[in-house]
């Protein structure tokens, strides 16, 4: 059985992960978007305009962000946005004194995941 303090624990988690996959996002949006360019590898760079590449990137955060938020089903989207995490930090590493929030969010979104693996029913 949940207990009320367990429901809210999981819920500041899940609130946890979503705000930092909402705020990139509506910072490119609202703020300055050149600010969010130098996470890109440079092998991103160049297939499409900056602009589409941010944004493209950013509605995939949304996503996941809201996702996670709302609780259904999030070991999907927990996964993605571990490796996600994990793969800005790799690669990125010069900026690590930045960046190694990333991680403690990254263990963050992998204990969401862990907690919704899905389990096999056995007969």
């Amino acid at each position: 059985m949940i207990t009320y303090d367990a429901r809210t624990a999981y819920f500041l988690l899940r609130v946890g992960a979503a705000l930092a996959f909402l705020y990139p996002p509506l910072s490119a949006v609202f703020g300055d978007p050149y600010t969010w360019f130098g996470y890109f590898p440079p092998f991103l760079m160049g297939y499409m305009p900056d602009m589409v590449l941010l944004h493209a990137f950013g509605a995939v955060e949304v996503v996941l962000g809201l996702w996670i938020l709302s609780g259904y089903k999030i070991f999907v989207p927990s996964l993605l946005a571990t490796a996600l995490l994990l793969g800005i930090v790799a690669f990125n590493l010069s900026q690590f004194d930045v960046l190694f929030r990333d991680v403690t969010i990254a263990c963050l979104t992998l204990s969401l995941a862990l907690i919704n693996k899905p389990r096999k029913q056995t007969v």
